[in-house]
Parts: structure tokens; sequence; C-alpha cells
């Protein structure tokens, strides 16, 4: 469907149980892309991601590979994760940046300064763990007695919160299940006023 975007990540490897190490040299960054686009089975991918900067490769040289990716037609846009405003800023400097994805949800909003600068900037804002890990999910959670109120899951609150937060907000929460698929989209249905809005955010603080 011409409406579906397909987005994948490159920049950390797993060298055991919990470890994650960002790795941003050039070519891993390219083979990476290579390798996605042979099991994607696709020609461009729509969007791909820097998992996190490699504090041990210049920040240009990581950026401007994906830059060089795009130049040549293999990738469509380009996005960050888990980055500063700072390091938004410089990346821009090399590329143009698409989307941000950092950890935001209702109980965990450390990335405020972050999201006010891509609402400013036109850049998507991708919420990573939306839900809280389930824990805004729960039926006897911190939204439990709105989402009553409202006659809507907490799940549908806690992203109907994060719609309502910025005009440039994606969430993407995972599901396994198209029961919830549907149960999450529909959240885009419930139209919080600012009083409810600000009510959430403090029962949630």
């Amino acid at each position: 469907a011409d409406d579906v975007v397909i987005a994948t990540k490159a920049g950390l490897t797993r060298t055991g149980p919990g470890q994650w190490i960002p790795v941003g040299r050039p070519s891993y960054l390219r083979q990476q892309c290579e390798l996605s686009l042979r099991r994607l089975g696709l020609e461009r991918i729509d969007l791909f991601q820097l998992h996190r900067i490699d504090p041990e490769v210049a920040l240009e040289d990581q950026v401007g590979e994906l830059a060089a990716l795009q130049q040549e037609g293999k990738i469509r846009h380009i996005g960050l994760s888990e980055v500063s405003v700072e390091q938004t800023r410089a990346a821009r400097e090399v590329a143009t940046i698409a989307t941000v994805q950092n950890l935001y949800n209702l109980a965990d909003r450390s990335a405020e300064e972050l999201v006010d600068y891509c609402e400013a900037e036109g850049i998507g804002f991708i919420p990573w763990f939306p839900l809280a890990t389930g824990a805004l999910s729960k039926d006897d959670g911190p939204l439990a007695a709105a989402s009553r109120e409202h006659d809507a899951t907490p799940s549908q609150l806690a992203l109907a919160w994060l719609l309502r937060r910025s005009p440039v907000m994606l969430p993407i929460p995972g599901t396994k299940s198209l029961d919830h698929l549907e149960s999450n989209t529909a959240a885009a249905g419930i139209d919080l006023s600012d009083t409810e809005f600000e009510a959430l955010a403090r029962a949630t603080a």
C-alpha cells in the first residue's frame, strides 16, 4: 500500500544478553543497509535510522554515510535514535533528518526538550516504549480511572496523550495481535481537551 512506511535501524551490535554496543563505522552502516535491503526485498528503505551515535566515530562520518546511501537511492529518509538536541543539530549540518526516536511516554518525559525542538523544526518524533512497557496499560494502573470516564482503554489514553502532546508525534506501539492493533489505532479518535491532557500528565507524574 502507498501509505505503508518500511523503517529499520543500524548502528548497534548485540554482544550478549542485554549488551548492545554502538558501531557507527561507515563501512558497517553501509553493510547493514545492504543486508536490510536484501532481507526486506526492497530497492530503497523508506526510513533508515541510526540506532545510536557511536562515540568512537565522528558524527559527521556516521550521518555522512547515511547521506551517501540516500544519494545513491538506497535510503529515502534518515532518522536518528536516542539523541540530544545538540546531536540532532549537529547531524542536521550533515544531512536532512526526518525523524528522531527517543524514549518518551506519559511516565518518562525526559525528552521534553527534544520533542519541543522537533516540533519547532518539523522533525517527526517517534516515542519508543510509548506505553512504558505495559505500566500505563494495566487495568489498575495510573490511567485506569480516567479510561473508565472516557470509555477507553488505558493504552488508548496513553497514546491519545502522546498524539495530543505534539503534531509531530508518531507513536509506534508494538503488538502481535490484530485486536490490539485496531484498539491502538482507535486512540487517534480520542480528542483530549487541555484540562484532560494536563490531568493525565499529573496522574502519571
